[in-house]
């Protein structure tokens, strides 16, 4: 398959003005940050700075700040400088538009216009398109790719990168940010950059290609390491697992989590993206809902908070746990919250 290049200079992406931009862009909502304040203080030097040494390519990436989150598994974030953040940006803003292009439609994270709204919006209308309107079972095989973030080869990136973009000293930046971080012998990528996001996108890329054009896989969907495949032929589907399992192991070094792989009908209950979907509505999985309402009480009833949990209860069926919200908020003394 003969690959679009990537026609933009080095220059280019490192100019000042696309490092201003950058800035600019990175700079949304995070004014009060002790270490963006410090970095504003002498903003155009260290802006000078930095462009002179992506020039005259001495740049090297510094170490990561590591710390652990809940979300709602507990996960380890690498948080780089504000320097490499804002190269980040300027990477980000001129790379994610032309591969963008090279994406297939049904995959959603982060990406514009996309996100797990609408991936489980179109998980629903794949269930109504394979049962032809709830006339005939729908199997759905789902995965999950077993740590995934932990898991990417740098080696295998760097070789679909390369197909790409033909720019040597683009290449040489992109390496000095795959190679400033590594779980165990050249794997893994940071959970906390956002280059981080657009790589993973890039690597899943050629597994989404070879699902659409190699198994033809006419209803697939993926979200990041969760995917799912829509058939009304369940022997269909367990053919296609021993393929997708052998081609994530050979070409991308990945592995399907064990306790993460089913092939179940939507009529049972499938559980995607954080909600159990059945053949006619879906509901919040229930270590979802526990979460929830513990949120809302360690942040006692605060109106942001609940205001986005409403808008999540919005794409599913949730009256009765509209109602229990509305119950728990009220012992806050948050008349307003439900208005």
């Amino acid at each position: 398959m003969s690959k679009i290049k990537f026609i933009h200079s080095y220059h280019f992406i490192i100019s000042l003005d696309n490092l201003l931009e950058a800035w600019r862009e990175f700079l949304k909502g995070k004014r009060s940050r002790k270490d963006v304040q410090e970095f504003e203080l002498n903003l155009m030097a260290n802006i000078l700075d930095l462009h002179r040494e992506l020039r005259d390519k001495t740049y090297c990436h510094s170490d990561y700040h590591a710390f652990n989150i809940s979300d709602p598994k507990p996960r380890n974030i690498h948080k780089a400088s504000v320097r490499d953040r804002l190269l980040h940006h300027a990477l980000y803003r001129q790379l994610y538009p032309f591969f963008d292009r090279t994406f297939i439609y049904d995959s959603y994270s982060c990406r514009m216009d996309k996100g797990t709204h609408n991936a489980i919006n179109q998980f629903r209308a794949f269930g109504y398109k394979v049962s032809q309107n709830h006339t005939k079972t729908v199997w759905i095989l789902k995965c999950d790719i077993k740590k995934f973030f932990a898991s990417v080869d740098h080696s295998v990136l760097k070789k679909i990168i390369s197909n790409y973009i033909p720019d040597q000293d683009i290449k040489w930046l992109l390496w000095q940010v795959i190679d400033s971080f590594s779980v165990n012998k050249g794997r893994g990528l940071p959970l906390g950059n956002l280059t981080s996001q657009l790589f993973v996108n890039v690597y899943m890329n050629e597994f989404d290609q070879f699902m659409k054009h190699k198994l033809k896989a006419r209803y697939y969907i993926r979200y990041a390491d969760d995917f799912a495949i829509f058939s009304d032929d369940k022997r269909y589907l367990k053919k296609m697992l021993s393929r997708i399992d052998l081609f994530l192991r050979e070409k991308l070094k990945l592995y399907l989590h064990p306790n993460k792989v089913s092939i179940e009908t939507v009529g049972s209950g499938v559980d995607f993206l954080g909600w159990v979907h059945f053949s006619d509505h879906r509901v919040l999985r229930t270590v979802s809902k526990r979460r929830m309402f513990r949120t809302i009480q360690v942040k006692q009833g605060n109106n942001e908070t609940v205001q986005s949990y409403l808008g999540l209860l919005r794409h599913g069926n949730s009256h009765s746990l509209l109602s229990e919200i509305a119950e728990l908020v009220s012992k806050y003394d948050k008349d307003d919250v439900l208005d």
